[in-house]
This record gives structure tokens, sequence and C-alpha cells, in this order.
């Protein structure tokens, strides 16, 4: 008898296209998927095919991919947005899933970088109702005087890729830029021909300004009522970055008053949004939040996240990923990625600035894997210290890059007092560096910091920390533990280290609260303390 082998071919992984996309959008997929389409617009259409089972789905901003679609979809690995914005993706949910969320940050920065920039000359020269008078039968040319930009000051608030590629092609129009970043070292700008100011200082000198922030609540209004009694009143404005952080409101009464000379919006709070008192302003220019919609821009995120979906389908790393660690991360390597996030953030908080340079040193058994992972681990919660939100594994490097900061590691097998030791050294610009030393304890892998420079300690690394630096003497600890308990805020543990008896001491506590300002203050005024820090750690 004759038995033959029968082979059977293996089921091609599933990509469905939910909303159109570029034709180079399949070409990047190539041949070695089965691609479906859906109306993902169609709610009932589109959770159909989904639970038919899906490796990838492919969205724009029409498909709401929310907690139900990911809960029907049954295998899915992968959404890729074909765009920046994420607000259609329940990103927690896809994560608790295992769901990988992608998109295309850098897709659009040239097509946005392009609309802020005619959204100014078309403020500055009253394009838009110059033209529509003239569609009306006005010859309006006294009506509609407008002001160069030679010689001009323009003020970018956020001074980001998008906010760098607006400064080159302005200075082109022979406009002196100033940029506020709270985030940007000095040098970084300074390369650029950028000089970085006080928020308050752009509003004062600026004849044009244009917002490059994302939304969060710290920026949220940031150009709001106050800030608008501070510009110019020839001044005009520009947002084609996120709706919310210049209030309309405050917007409105300015130009009615004069205080404000124009403005040019692309982007609102509500969205979308037909009937606004600013339309009917001849100083305002609006356009339907057209900053990605440009033909390139569209083309280029269509290639990005099918090459992502190809990468993420065999299993590599995902440049582009918002919600994954990326990469073959050895499992014994990472409990020490939170680790070092949070010796990073402790290390930036205590200074109270962004690090320059980073240098992880990792001791032990763990040195024996690829640890290079472990910067990224630094850059995020350095970046997480100083304010920074929505700072993942993958735009950590872009984030710190474009903030002066950079982070290598080091590896030695030998630790001589833990099985496994990181250290996270930090150098800041004034030339002065921190090192803060931890480990990980026990089978839970507890994290625990052990060291900070020269001072011994054994501190769990909670949500909550104060840091003292001080004259080593008697009585101390008692008066810290007295304001504290003065204001209500429990300690849950305490470390003292000191290099010598009388010399410099450092005391590290976990505390179950926030620790206000003024409590903060009361701490270092009965100690004398020459530093007292507050450090809240963020996940």
């Amino acid at each position: 008898m004759i038995i033959r082998k029968v082979s059977h071919p293996v089921a091609k992984p599933v990509v469905l296209i939910a909303e159109e996309l570029s034709p180079a959008t399949l070409d990047a997929l190539g041949p070695d998927f089965e691609v479906r389409n859906c109306n993902g617009a169609d709610r009932g259409e589109l959770l159909a095919a989904l639970a038919a089972g899906v490796d990838a789905v492919l969205i724009r901003s029409a498909t709401k991919m929310d907690a139900e679609a990911i809960g029907v979809a049954k295998g899915l690995k992968v959404i890729a947005r074909a765009g920046v914005g994420l607000d259609n993706v329940d990103i927690p949910a896809a994560t608790t899933a295992g769901v990988m969320v992608v998109n295309a940050p850098t897709s659009n920065i040239v097509s946005a970088a392009e609309l802020a920039i005619s959204l100014l000359l078309a403020s500055a020269r009253f394009i838009s109702p110059a033209h529509a008078a003239l569609r009306n039968g006005k010859w309006a040319r006294s009506k509609y005087t407008g002001a160069e930009l030679f010689e001009k000051t323009l003020g970018i608030v956020g001074f980001g890729r998008i906010g760098q590629l607006v400064a080159h092609r302005m200075q082109a129009f022979g406009m002196d830029v100033i940029a506020y970043d709270p985030y940007l070292q000095p040098a970084r700008a300074a390369q650029l021909g950028v000089r970085l100011v006080e928020l308050d200082e752009l509003l004062r000198l600026s004849d044009f300004i244009t917002i490059h922030l994302p939304k969060t609540k710290e920026t949220a209004n940031l150009i709001g009522e106050e800030a608008l009694h501070k510009v110019k009143p020839s001044v005009r404005i520009i947002n084609a970055a996120r709706g919310g952080v210049l209030d309309e409101t405050a917007l409105y009464n300015a130009l009615v008053e004069g205080r404000v000379g124009g403005a040019g919006l692309d982007v609102f709070a509500a969205e979308p949004c037909t009937d606004s008192p600013l339309f009917q302003l001849d100083q305002v220019i609006a356009t339907p939040h057209l900053g990605a919609s440009t033909d390139e821009a569209q083309e280029r995120a269509g290639i990005a996240v099918a090459v992502s979906v190809r990468k993420a389908l065999a299993g590599e790393l995902v440049p582009d990923a918002v919600n994954v660690k990326g990469g073959a991360i050895h499992q014994d390597l990472r409990p020490a990625l939170g680790l070092v996030e949070k010796l990073a953030q402790v290390a930036t908080g205590l200074v109270g600035e962004l690090p320059v340079s980073i240098v992880v040193e990792v001791r032990g058994e763990i040195a024996e894997y690829d640890c290079s992972v472990l910067s990224i681990s630094a850059l995020r919660g350095s970046l997480m210290g100083c304010g920074a939100e929505d700072v993942t594994y993958v735009n950590a490097p872009a984030l710190s890059n474009e903030r002066g900061l950079s982070a290598t590691v080091i590896t030695d097998p030998i630790s001589p007092d833990h099985r496994n030791m990181v250290s996270v050294r930090a150098a800041f610009s004034d030339g002065t560096q921190l090192v803060v030393s931890g480990t990980l304890m026990g089978i839970r892998q507890v994290q625990k910091i052990v060291a900070i420079d020269s001072h011994d300690l054994d501190l769990l690394l909670t949500e909550n920390l104060l840091f003292l630096r001080y004259a080593d003497k008697p009585g101390i600890v008692g008066a810290v533990g007295n304001a504290l308990g003065k204001a209500g805020i429990n300690i849950g543990g305490m470390q003292v280290g000191r290099n010598h008896q009388g010399g410099e001491a450092l005391m590290a506590i976990t505390v179950d609260s926030l620790i206000p300002t003024e409590i903060l203050n009361s701490v270092q005024t009965e100690t004398g303390a020459t530093t007292v820090r507050a450090v809240v750690l963020a996940n």
C-alpha cells in the first residue's frame, strides 16, 4: 500500500479594511493576506465582519472600535488607524484583550504644518472674506488691507515636529521665530535658529501665534481669557492642532473688543462645528479640520499602517504601536521595564527638570540578555516625570530627541549586593549627576529603591514619595513626622541614609496621599533641608 501525504494550504491571515484607503495601502500589504472589506460606519455590518474572524482591521476616523467591537472580534491581533488620532479606538479595552493598536503618527505632519501656514497667510491678507466679497460682486480693495510677514515675530506654542516644520518654513519669509515649549532643551531650539521663551513673553512679543500642542488637562484653554489680555491688538492666532487649547469664547470676545486682530482655525472644541459666532467675523478664517486631508498624507498613512500590520502579524517589532512594548524581550527582563521607568521618574523628580542624558547600568543575571529596551524605559520614565502624557515605548525616543534627551545601557554580569540591580544615572544641563538604584525583590518581583547617590536605602516604590536632603542632626525625623501628621498625611515607610555622622543625610518616605505644596514648604522651613521634593509615580 502506498500512503500519500496530503498537504493542506495554510490559511492566510485575514485583514479587514473597514474604510476607503489609498490603493497604495493594498500594495504595501502585499499578497500574503486575505483582504476583506466592510463599511465600518455601519455598526451592524462592522460587528458581523469582525465576528466572522479577522486578524487585523484597518480603519480611519468613521469606524468606532470600542469595547463591544473588540469583544466580538475573537482572534483580533491588530487595530491599525490610518492617521494620527485614536479617539475612535478604545485603547484600554484593546490592551486588556491583547490587541495591538497602531497608527501613523508622522503621516500628516507636513500636511498639518502647511495648513497652519495657509491659515496664517490667509488671515494676514483677508483671503477668505475678500474672495467672498468678490463672488458677491463687491470690489472691496480698501476694506481688506492686510499685513506682511517679513520681519514680524512668529510665536510657536508647542515646538514639536510640526512646530519645527512651521518654524523652518516661516524663517524663509523673513520672520523672527520664538517658541514656548517647557519640555524642549534650549540647545535644540538654538540649532533651529529659534529662541525659547516663557509663554507670557511669547504672548507679549508675537505678531502671529500658531498653536501646535495636544489637548491635555494642562493645555486645555491654555490660550484663554487671561492670555488674550497679554497680546498685541494686531496679533493673529492660528490653531490647526487640537480644539480646546484655544478658548473659542475668549477668542470671540477678544476679536469683537479689538484685542486680537484675526484668527485662523481648523479645529474646534466640539466637532463637527458648523455654528459658531466666530464664523460671522471677517477676521476669522475657518476650515473643517483639514490638517490631514491631503492625498499625500492619506497615502503615507495607509502605507505606514499596512507595514505595521505586516510586522505585527509576523511577530516583529512594530515602530508605531501605541499600547505594546514592542520587540523580543526576554521574560526575565520584563519586570525591569517598570522598575527603570520609576527610577527615571524619581531621578527627574528629585532634580525637577528633564535630564540631558541617562545611562542605565544593569548588573546581575539579567545582564546576559539584550537590555537595550531599558533605554526606552528610562526615556519614558523621565518624560513622565516631567508631566508628559501619552508617552509610549514607541514615541518616547522621538519625544526625547525633540527635548534633547538621550539614553544608553551598559551591563555587567557581576552584582555584589543583589541578584539583579539597575541604576539610572541621570546627567543634567548644569553638569550635575544623580544616580538612583533599584532592585526587584522576591518571587513577586517587588520594586525597591536601594540607593540614591551614596545613600543606601531600602524603600518600596509606591505612588507618592517624599525626599529630603539635609545636614545630619537630631530632630529632623520628628519634625517631618509632625508636619505630615498635622496635615493628615499618613507615612507608610521611612528610610534615612547618610554618608557619615553629621554629614549630608537623605530621607526617603512613602506616604498614602499627595502632599500639597504648602506642606512641602512647611517641612522645608521646619527642617532647614536643602531639598524637599514630592515625587508622584505614574504608571
